[in-house]
């Protein structure tokens, strides 16, 4: 198998293992809940994630000893896949708890002025 699907695969565990935390069948939150402003949301998100890993990579780059304490580069990629596939996932309007009345953004749609009194 190749290694990069191997990283999807991998991702998909990642994605299934948290969801049994984050979406437990026994709370009330669901996945859409955690996203206030739809995909906007999500893609805040995966830039917090990429300016996490620039800052990861220039010090190692200024240090070749320097180890993250926390998230590797891998796993930060790994995050990142898990969050582009969220934001396809919400922006097809099929996430769940997701409010199908609501846009790609959150937001509710804007009155017709024809059809408003």
């Amino acid at each position: 198998m190749k290694e990069s699907l191997k990283v999807l695969k991998k991702a998909a565990e990642i994605q299934t293992q948290k969801s049994n935390d984050y979406q437990n069948p026994n709370s009330r939150i669901r996945q859409a809940d955690y996203y206030q402003h739809g995909c906007a949301t999500l893609l805040d998100l995966m830039y917090a994630k990429v300016l996490r890993m620039q800052s990861v990579l220039e010090a190692m780059e200024s240090d070749p000893d320097y180890q993250p304490n926390f998230e590797s580069l891998d796993d930060s990629c790994i995050d990142i896949i898990n969050y582009a596939s969220f934001f396809v996932s919400y922006s097809r309007g099929t996430m769940d708890g997701q409010d199908p009345a609501r846009d790609f953004l959150n937001r509710l749609p804007k009155q017709n002025a024809s059809t408003s009194v």
